[in-house]
């Protein structure tokens, strides 16, 4: 090899090793900017993220702003404190081959509001396995809403089977819900999550289940849900989710959080207009367990959910 084609390999890979970098800070730009915007979205600070994530504030920082080569661990970390999944932060545009019309589409899609996606994906995912709702009731709502009280209790007066939606995912990976998450992540969690929502509907005509309160974030398993279940949301008011949640024992909600409430309220907004896709909704609000177990029972008659 010349001394001429020596440098000009030379300088070729100084380029390629130029360009390679410029994709690098790019992908750490839009990493960073995607992490703002999801927390920006649902009212959190810098701090509580770091609290509810275990990542420094300082990290979280450099992160935000492309500063920080972030290793996946971590970043799947953040993606779990903010209820989302790790491909949000990460997934490529279309490659430059692919169609205009295609890409004007994937770019349109993601400019979309959260709402408007989750009814694209509600068009697109008419499911041939559909069975339908049949007579499965599927209670929706925030955590503290009253799912498993009301759910059992109702499940009990109509003489049908009550489910956790959690614990037949624990039954079938044979290890406890935080494990789940901790061995597979969020992502991992979700998928779980939608085929114990599909073996439920196939070996279940007649019963009443509680899924977990971010099922709503999940398009495709909240979309299935819709068609194969009668969903009724438990609505009460962020007060009443908090002190429902505190009098179970758990005060990892409030513990070194002053803004917990305020991130509850966000939540619950960010989240209402998903639960609105409900078949109906239920506010479980300033009444006794009685009452509002009495109130349950006749909001299923009345919208027949079971026929017999």
């Amino acid at each position: 090899m010349t001394d001429l084609e020596v440098l000009a390999k030379s300088v070729s890979k100084e380029t390629e090793d130029k360009a390679v970098d410029a994709r690098i800070a790019h992908l750490l730009q839009t990493v960073g900017n995607r992490v703002r915007k999801a927390r920006s979205e649902i009212g959190l600070s810098r701090r509580a993220l770091s609290e509810r994530s275990g990542v420094s504030q300082r990290y979280l920082a450099q992160l935000e702003t492309g500063q920080s080569n972030i290793s996946l661990a971590l970043l799947m970390r953040i993606a779990e404190a903010l209820d989302t999944r790790i491909g949000a932060f990460i997934n490529e545009p279309l490659s430059a081959g692919a169609s205009p019309d295609n890409e004007h589409l994937v770019n349109r899609i993601a400019q979309a509001s959260e709402v408007q996606r989750a009814e694209v994906m509600r068009i697109l995912e008419a499911s041939p396995q559909s069975t339908g709702p049949a007579q499965r009731i599927a209670l929706i709502g925030l955590r503290g809403a009253g799912k498993s009280t009301l759910g059992e209790l109702a499940a009990h007066k109509l003489g049908i089977d009550f489910l956790e939606l959690n614990e037949e995912i624990e039954r079938a990976s044979g290890i406890a819900i935080n494990e789940v998450i901790e061995l597979y992540g969020q992502e991992g969690y979700r998928h779980l999550e939608f085929q114990a929502l599909e073996r439920v509907a196939k070996a279940h005509d007649r019963l009443v289940i509680a899924v977990a309160g971010g099922i709503v974030s999940q398009p495709e398993t909240y979309n299935y849900l819709l068609k194969n279940y009668h969903t009724i949301w438990l609505k009460a008011e962020p007060e009443e989710h908090m002190d429902r949640v505190r009098a179970q024992g758990d005060e990892r909600p409030m513990a070194g959080n002053p803004d917990a409430m305020n991130e509850l309220r966000h939540l619950l907004k960010n989240r209402e207009a998903y639960y609105a896709r409900a078949s109906t909704r239920l506010n479980t609000s300033g009444t006794s367990l009685d009452d509002t177990l009495d109130r349950l029972l006749v909001t299923i008659r009345k919208h027949a959910f079971l026929t017999s």
